[in-house]
């Protein structure tokens, strides 16, 4: 190694200029030495930290692998294999973890203390004798200009004497600090290349020690380990890859859709609509009342469960029970100038709330599947085969007439005649549906009463009610009172619509299709009990529960009737309107019932009734007819038994559901 520059010690005593010229540059370089030092000290302390941060951050890791077990993953399942191998790298961690600890143990003691003793020690001597050489040189100084200030004319040798030995001990402790602070400045120089090389000599030292413990470590067992791993890593992102091929792919075929895809409502003119569906859910719009005449709409997504409407918000962990769905009642409404609106009431009538669906394929298949669901299909083994079965008459509207079997096993084969025919008519071929119903006849699915009838039932007083047909009570009563055939059945009128012939009775059997198929289409399956009253006279059809006439015919404008041949509860009859004029033939309608017992038996009632509107032209036909026919004890012929008390037990039960 090279020599190094010092100071001399035999130039001490004399403090030459020269001298101190060159301590000047041995204390500059001592200054820029502290400087170093505390950034090397800063450096090294930068290191042993981030060890000694590795070793708690591996401890950590350690503990965090293990907690990998205990969370509570909601789509954990199949992880067992993954949990076991964190357990395999928690201990290995743990393992490493001793490693880091001794290492940043070794940097503590071999790399950052020697440079710490290096700059409290000796830098720090250097500083301190420093200050001790200034002050020893201040006060000789000041006893060199005392012993200078010494007068020459009256010598005072005590003064003298005192002088003189204070020059001399403050050039000997001047001598004294400037020796000590030389030979420190001189030791300085090879201090300052030990200082330099030991942390880093501990430093690697530790670092080598280190890797050879891990080595170590790394044995056999560590090997095959490391390899099962990365082998099984590899599996997971070989599937990961063909999984992302896939979705890409996937993606890929679904973005190159139309554009009508993404519109709420893409085919409105003709959706394919599902109308047997059992389950359906989506997002709705539903009505909320915000004030006492302000309303809101909420975008929700509603799905049916069992017999159960339910609702779930966005972001919401389960959905919560709407309204039961058993027996309610959904029908289209219009609502706030909105499109595909419909409402849901419940049996009671008491809930009811409004919904709007997205588009006209949503909103009718919501209808459907809410209407199976209250009918409880979804209660039946079969539920899917059940909704087709049941909303098979809606299929049934593009068949053909000749659909229908042509049987004639009626109730004409039991009583002759069931129908009045033109006398002398021919035989006639089936009629074409064109000749029979004019497409687009509009139907009527209900009887309404006239809103001055419910005046007359809620007015107070006895006063008399007015008939909407133009018929009294008393008329009424005398009617039935007078009448020889009097025979009530209950029945829910399903429909009615105008045809174009009554000559077959293939003009019923087409406007039941009709009928049944618009009902189904619509969906309106609810219908209300109704008590048919056939008298020799006319045909009645009365409110149960006020039991005013909802409409009456005369039983001799009935030009045809017949039962369905495979629904035997469906009967209908067509009814002759008055003649305008000579040149204007008279209106023709039918309507179309089902009813509680067998249609044939209604049927049988009115072609009775139309026999003794016959015989009553020849009294001894009526004679006759009386002696082949039993009697009740009114002297009124009996045909079947009364239905009077299952009408009264369910007359006040509105809106049963329709089986036709």
């Amino acid at each position: 190694m090279s020599a190094v520059h010092r100071l001399l010690l035999e130039d001490a005593l004399q403090d030459s200029p020269q001298t101190r010229s060159l301590l000047s540059v041995f204390e500059e370089d001592a200054g820029t030495l502290t400087d170093y030092t505390n950034q090397l000290l800063q450096s090294l302390q930068r290191v042993f930290g981030a060890q000694n941060e590795m070793s708690l951050a591996t401890q950590q890791l350690s503990k965090q692998l293990l907690e990998y077990e205990k969370q509570n993953f909601a789509l954990g399942k199949g992880d067992e294999e993954v949990i076991g191998t964190l357990q395999d790298f928690s201990e290995v961690v743990d393992e490493l973890n001793t490693l880091h600890t001794e290492l940043a143990n070794q940097l503590a003691d071999r790399m950052v203390f020697p440079m710490i003793q290096f700059r409290e020690k000796d830098l720090t001597e250097i500083s301190t004798l420093k200050d001790i050489f200034a002050i020893a040189s201040s006060e000789h100084d000041a006893s060199m200009a005392k012993y200078s200030r010494l007068p020459k004319r009256r010598e005072n040798e005590k003064l003298k004497t005192e002088v003189v030995g204070e020059v001399a001990y403050s050039r000997r402790k001047q001598h004294q600090a400037s020796m000590q602070y030389y030979c420190a400045l001189n030791a300085l120089q090879y201090r300052k290349r030990v200082a330099m090389l030991q942390p880093m000599l501990g430093y690697t030292q530790a670092q080598v020690n280190f890797f050879k413990k891990g080595m170590d470590m790394a044995s056999k067992k560590m090997e095959s380990f490391l390899s099962s791993v990365t082998s099984m890593n590899q599996s997971i992102q070989s599937q990961l890859d063909s999984e992302a091929e896939a979705m890409r792919q996937a993606q890929q075929e679904l973005l190159s859709v139309e554009d009508s895809i993404y519109m709420p409502d893409q085919d409105a003119s003709n959706p394919l609509i599902n109308r047997n569906l059992i389950q359906k859910a989506g997002y709705l719009n539903i009505r909320s009342k915000t004030g006492l005449v302000t309303t809101s709409w909420d975008r929700l997504y509603f799905f049916t469960q069992g017999g159960n409407l339910m609702c779930q918000p966005r972001g919401a962990v389960a959905g919560g029970m709407v309204l039961d769905l058993d027996n309610s009642s959904v029908m289209a409404v219009d609502c706030e100038d909105r499109r595909y609106c419909f409402q849901i009431t419940s049996p009671d009538g008491k809930t009811c709330i409004t919904l709007q669906a997205e588009s006209k394929k949503e909103y009718e298949e919501w209808i459907c599947s809410l209407n199976n669901i209250s009918r409880q299909i979804y209660l039946t083994d079969n539920p899917e085969a059940v909704a087709i079965r049941l909303n098979q008459t809606a299929i049934q509207a593009v068949t053909p007439i000749t659909s229908f079997e042509k049987r004639h096993d009626t109730c004409a084969e039991r009583v002759k005649p069931v129908a009045v025919e033109p006398s002398g008519a021919a035989p006639q071929d089936t009629p074409d549906s064109l000749e029979m119903i004019t497409p687009g006849t509009p139907i009527q699915f209900d009887i309404m009463m006239p809103a001055s009838e419910f005046l007359d039932q809620n007015r107070a007083g006895g006063g008399r009610r007015t008939n909407p047909f133009g018929e009294s009570e008393d008329d009424c009563a005398a009617q039935s009172e007078d009448s020889l055939l009097h025979q009530m059945f209950v029945v829910r009128f399903l429909g009615s619509m105008a045809v174009r012939s009554h000559r077959s009775k293939e003009v019923i059997y087409e406007a039941m299709r009709q009928v049944l198929a618009a009902r189904a289409i619509h969906n309106i399956f609810r219908t209300a009990e109704s008590h048919l009253i056939v008298t020799s006279k006319s045909l009645q059809l009365i409110d149960p529960q006020t039991q005013v006439p909802r409409i009456s015919f005369q039983l001799r404008d009935v030009v045809q009737f017949a039962a369905h041949q495979e629904n035997r509860r469906l009967m209908g009859f067509v009814v002759e309107g008055p003649e305008i004029s000579e040149e204007v033939e008279p209106s023709l309608s039918t309507y179309v019932f089902e009813s509680n017992t067998e249609g044939e038996k209604i049927c049988y009632t009115i072609s009775l009734g139309k026999e003794l509107i016959e015989a009553e032209k020849d009294p001894e036909a009526l004679a006759l007819l009386m002696k082949s026919m039993p009697l009740t004890s009114d002297g009124k012929f009996l045909v079947l038994e009364s239905e009077t008390g299952g009408a009264v037990q369910n007359g006040a039960e509105e809106g049963l559901e329709s089986e036709a």
